[in-house]
């Protein structure tokens, strides 16, 4: 059994990006149990049990889902270690071509009361709000085992259906239409070229044509709020008429503009992945294993004296305006556009946005003590010289989490530290605008 790639997909094909899921994890764990829950969700989800096949000559040639063999199938690995040790490896460990889309890994430390479990996705069919859903899913499957629920019948309902692409979902749109929203985009990147932040990894002589992936890792630079701090942050969105997400992104910007060169307005981007599940019609469950997000992409002119609250005034409005014109329709159908003209996704700062989330649902005495989601990808592209900054912000259980991923072959894990804590002040500025100075925000390096 295959199911064709759209064109949409197979634009992650060549990036080799992943969703990395971990959970941190304190008390007893049943192997057997959380092995017999990952089985089931890739029984219920065939893309996880699926491989990329290259398919046709020429012209004619696509990529292709193809079910792997039952005994190729990805199955939960368990191994005895070191918890931070192993996070690190799992960051850094790909999902080769040609191997199974999904990787899921337990990891426990020798007392057998700490763990970390790790769930790793390719994006060429997940995205952040379903690979939460599928971790969370999986969870209530294993807590249901564990307190010895009976599975709901299935009856003779056949295998699983593959999930249908976004891009046929979208609603009809004149191709004319379409093609005038192209040009004004590809218009507005020759007006608009964003600069971008330069790596401060010095390259030896003679690597320029070196792939990324023989030097450096991938490490994560990680800010995380408490709760009292993330609610000052959402009331001073609301007392604005901004978003949480326009707040994050002007700080990313200031942080960004401070690392060029001069005081003066300089052109900077902003990439705001957007999420089509609440916007189609019918409504997309986060359950479907599909990517379906797309981009909104803005430039600003930022000086080192910009005030920040402009800066997310301007976000604010225009994403809004955005999504009002119905132009995320626009931008999923000109997606495959990309790979022949970059520019219509380059941007200083990359800020995700999945929102206030729930974390998994555990049985009685074993607790969640960490939920994490970063992006990662096996080319970073070290011989650019310059990219953008990634920022994975996610609210688990009223925290709100910015995760900076970056190859140390680009950015230097001091670099970014020096980066986080600077969109870390920004952010501080904004929650204690509306009340006084909270006790606690954390930056840390995991």
């Amino acid at each position: 059994m295959h199911r064709a790639l759209c064109p949409v997909e197979a634009l992650y094909v060549g990036q080799r990006s992943r969703a990395v899921l971990s959970c941190t994890l304190r008390g007893p764990v049943d192997v057997a149990a959380l092995s017999a829950a990952f089985d089931a969700l890739t029984e219920a989800n065939p893309t996880l049990r699926t491989r990329i096949v290259q398919e046709g000559t020429g012209e004619g040639t696509g990529h292709v889902l193809r079910l792997l063999d039952e005994d190729e199938r990805p199955r939960l690995a368990t191994r005895t270690g070191g918890v931070e040790e192993a996070y690190a490896a799992e960051l850094n460990r790909p999902l080769p071509v040609g191997g199974p889309l999904s990787r899921a890994v337990l990891v426990s430390a020798p007392d057998g009361e700490s763990h970390l479990f790790v769930l790793v996705v390719d994006h060429t069919v997940t995205d952040g709000h379903s690979s939460i859903a599928l971790h969370n899913a999986l969870w209530d499957r294993y807590r249901s085992l564990v307190d010895g629920e009976r599975p709901a019948a299935t009856g003779d309902a056949g295998p699983p259906p593959w999930p249908i692409p976004v891009s046929r979902l979208l609603p009809p749109a004149d191709a004319a239409d379409t093609a005038k929203y192209l040009e004004g985009r590809l218009a507005e990147t020759r007006l608009h070229p964003v600069e971008l932040v330069p790596y401060d990894v010095r390259r030896p002589s003679g690597t320029a044509g070196r792939s990324a992936g023989t030097d450096g890792h991938i490490e994560v630079s990680r800010l995380t709020l408490e709760a009292d701090l993330t609610s000052r942050l959402r009331r001073t969105a609301r007392a604005s008429g901004v978003s949480v997400h326009a707040l994050v992104a002007a700080s990313l910007l200031a942080a960004a503009r401070r690392r060029l060169d001069g005081d003066g307005p300089r052109t900077l981007g902003c990439l705001s992945p957007v999420d089509l599940r609440s916007r189609l019609s019918p409504p997309l469950p986060a359950s479907a294993m599909v990517p379906a997000v797309t981009t909104h992409l803005q430039t600003l002119a930022v000086s080192r004296t910009s005030e920040p609250l402009e800066l997310a005034r301007a976000v604010h409005t225009r994403l809004s305006d955005f999504l009002t014109r119905g132009d995320h329709l626009h931008e999923m159908r000109i997606t495959p556009e990309i790979p022949r003209n970059p520019a219509l996704q380059l941007a200083t700062v990359i800020a995700t946005n999945m929102g206030a989330v729930p974390g998994p649902r555990l049985p009685s005495g074993l607790r969640a003590v960490d939920v994490r989601l970063v992006p990662a990808r096996e080319q970073y592209f070290p011989q650019a010289g310059r990219s953008p900054v990634m920022a994975c912000v996610v609210s688990f259980e009223g925290r709100l989490a910015i995760e900076f991923p970056h190859s140390t072959a680009c950015f230097s894990p001091d670099f970014m530290r020096a980066f986080r804590d600077d969109v870390r002040t920004g952010l501080l500025r904004f929650a204690t605008a509306t009340g006084p100075e909270p006790a606690h925000a954390h930056a840390v390096t995991g």
